[in-house]
């Protein structure tokens, strides 16, 4: 997620301080199941109950980099496997695979810039723009003299205490204040050119006082951390994708070697064109990955040697937060529109323009995310039926020149400017239009709403089969209340929330706050397919949460389930993140039309259904959950552009990862045993 949003909590903080297409239709086979039953109640599974959980920006190799399935039948395509990083956070024989390159590009945003040569040493991590001081319950008591965040309903009371640790112990971006995000003194000032262990690379490097709190510590697994660069044409560019670099391990060119370069070149481009590596507030943050070997994220390596995981699961846009939350939910991007949800063309200061500034070596011309920052309000459309749009042929081009067709010519409708980086939308949780007077309008307000939204979504096409459904945002109940209780509900990551459809009837009675999930489990009145979001404090954004919060919001969650016996019986959950959050990741990316795909993200199924101890190599994204509920419960995809559409890959047996139907996209029934439901 994007600064735009995620800084709302942030800032609030701190401003207390001073007041192919192929005709292939077939689909993958059912283990176990009738493919035309009706069993189930209505599902053609025994899945009954889908619940789908979303955290925020965390790639697959940033989380399961290190992680070796306890099966030696199993395989896995991560950092460890592939000899990029070995034991303990040392360099594996095969570090240079993840060698970050500088590039040159001055004229014209380019895909695959001319590179100049690797970097010597990793630029020292920066604090960027995120990175919560301290635990957020020490800084309300030192901003508020209030325990308001000190305690969460998305976690147990025993976890309480990982709101009081962590914090970097440095300063937070405010420029009014004065103060600037800095190198992560809690890292060497020169790395090695690969990828560091978050945790064990952390060394308390030349670190002055602290800010706000006692003391700084070296990084732990519940530390707050910087935050990498991840909007849309940065992310397209640090994946570096070609069709000249194609091979037979690398189907689709994107070797994924500039990412420090894009990073500090560009970054948020939030103020001047940099002249050091640091000046962009990113360094070398981008290649920071997790060691669950030595014992970083506990409980997702539970549940991966207990149910299923895959390691080709794909964030579907490049870019942020928004447009990735909301594809989970329409399968498709959203649009400015005009207050009748027809095309609108936004005003020229938010259209996005990467081409570099004369004279600089790629700093984009019109990128900026929020005039708090000194830029334009919300820049975040394109028109990708123009390519003289800046930024569009490059990327057309490259879709153009693989041995396959991008799905819908490149999705990009005629006369249409596409959401590509966040922006608010234009309904309240009450059905209202917001507008300036909006408690919560920060940094939001009617100039960063983008119009009604009329795609389909999801939650339509259940409601029309009379399919129980619900999406449960955690803080949505307060979000028009007064400061800071509102600044924990994500409004961008609610694509519902856009929606006419949803928001103008008796449908938006359907979106519900955290708490009703718990009432409605208790009450074993749980709907059919449940989308979960927990708030900022929980949903392990880099900077404003941490990876212990979330998995404690997730333990409970998952715990509540099961001890539920009647529910669990016919319950699946899946849990992922919206998308990579900008981190290095290994894996192989399948372009399938103008907006991505992107990197791996992490997806767990948790099920007695779930193929215990599985690592599932076919490739998916966020469509896929839409896939497995219209395959599940009998419906159509949403419309004819939406990427539910695509067939299930086919691949051969020495290359799982590769569909040789691009562009194809699994409906995670892979993932699932339904003849043989496990012990859990």
């Amino acid at each position: 997620m994007e600064p735009l949003y995620r800084r709302s909590i942030a800032t609030a903080l701190i401003v207390s301080l001073t007041g192919s297409q192929a005709a292939w239709a077939a689909t993958a086979p059912v283990t176990g199941i009738d493919a035309q039953s009706n069993a189930s109640g209505g599902a053609r599974s025994p899945i009954r109950h889908l619940i789908v959980v979303s955290g925020e920006n965390r790639g697959f190799d940033h989380v399961f980099a290190t992680y070796t399935p306890p099966d030696p039948n199993q395989t896995i395509w991560n950092l460890l496997s592939r000899g990029i990083v070995g034991s303990g956070g040392k360099a594996g024989s095969n570090f240079l695979l993840a060698e970050q390159q500088q590039a040159y590009s001055a004229d014209t945003f380019e895909l695959s810039p001319a590179q100049t040569g690797p970097f010597k040493t990793l630029p020292q991590p920066n604090t960027t723009l995120n990175a919560l001081p301290a635990g957020p319950c020490i800084l309300s008591g030192l901003l508020y003299s209030s325990d308001i965040f000190c305690s969460d309903p998305g976690i147990d009371p025993a976890f309480y205490d990982l709101l009081s640790i962590g914090g970097s112990g440095q300063a937070f971006y405010y420029p009014s204040l004065g103060v600037l995000p800095a190198p992560d003194c809690r890292y060497p000032s020169a790395m090695p050119n690969a990828p560091y262990s978050i945790v064990g690379a952390s060394v308390l490097n030349a670190c002055g006082a602290p800010f706000l709190v006692p003391e700084i510590t070296p990084v732990q697994f519940s530390s707050h951390t910087g935050d990498p660069v991840h909007r849309f044409y940065q992310m397209w560019q640090q994946s570096d994708c070609s069709a000249s670099h194609a091979s037979a391990d690398n189907p689709s060119g994107c070797k994924s070697d500039l990412y420090t370069w894009v990073a500090t070149s560009v970054g948020w481009d939030i103020t001047k064109p940099p002249t050091t590596d640091q000046d962009t507030y990113q360094g070398g943050v981008a290649m920071g990955y997790y060691d669950m070997a030595q014992g970083d994220w506990p409980y997702f390596k539970s549940l991966a040697d207990n149910f299923a995981i895959s390691d080709n699961y794909h964030q579907p846009v490049m870019g942020g937060t928004g447009a990735n939350s909301q594809f989970m939910l329409t399968g498709d991007v959203y649009y400015r529109t005009n207050a009748k949800g027809r095309p609108a063309q936004p005003s020229a200061d938010l259209i996005e323009n990467p081409n570099p500034v004369t004279g600089t070596n790629n700093y984009y011309t019109n990128d900026a995310f929020g005039k708090e920052d000194g830029g334009s309000t919300g820049v975040g459309f394109t028109n990708c039926s123009d390519e003289t749009q800046p930024g569009v042929k490059p990327i057309m081009d490259y879709l153009h020149a693989l041995p396959y067709r991008p799905f819908r010519g490149g999705n990009c409708a005629p006369g249409t400017w596409y959401q590509v980086n966040n922006d608010y939308p234009y309904y309240n949780t009450d059905g209202s239009v917001i507008s300036a007077a909006d408690k919560n309008a920060f940094p939001g307000g009617p100039a960063y709403s983008i119009g009604p939204q009329i795609i389909p979504t999801i939650g339509d096409k259940l409601s029309r089969r009379s399919i129980s459904w619900k999406y449960y945002g955690e803080g949505m109940s307060v979000f028009n209340q007064n400061p800071p209780k509102n600044q924990l509900y994500c409004a961008i990551c609610n694509g519902f929330q856009y929606s006419k459809s949803i928001m103008t009837s008796r449908l938006r009675k359907n979106l519900v706050d955290l708490d009703q999930f718990y009432a409605d489990v208790a009450a074993s009145k749980l709907p059919a397919v449940s989308f979960i979001k927990p708030d900022i404090l929980l949903d392990g954004h880099p900077g404003t949460s941490t990876p212990a919060l979330f998995e404690a919001f997730i333990q409970k969650l998952v715990e509540t389930v099961q001890a539920n016996e009647s529910l669990w019986r016919d319950t699946a959950i899946l849990i992922t993140f919206d998308e990579a959050g900008g981190y290095y990741d290994s894996g192989y990316i399948q372009p399938i039309d103008f907006f991505g795909d992107g990197p791996r993200t992490v997806m767990i199924a948790v099920s007695r259904y779930a193929k215990k101890g599985h690592i599932d190599h076919t490739y998916a994204d966020h469509a896929s959950i839409l896939k497995f509920i219209e395959w599940n419960w009998g419906l159509q995809p949403l419309s004819k552009r939406s990427r539910d559409n695509l067939p299930n890959p086919v691949t051969l047996p020495e290359t799982p990862y590769f569909p040789v139907n691009s562009p194809a996209i699994g409906d995670l029934r892979t993932l699932f045993d339904f003849r043989n439901p496990s012990l859990n």
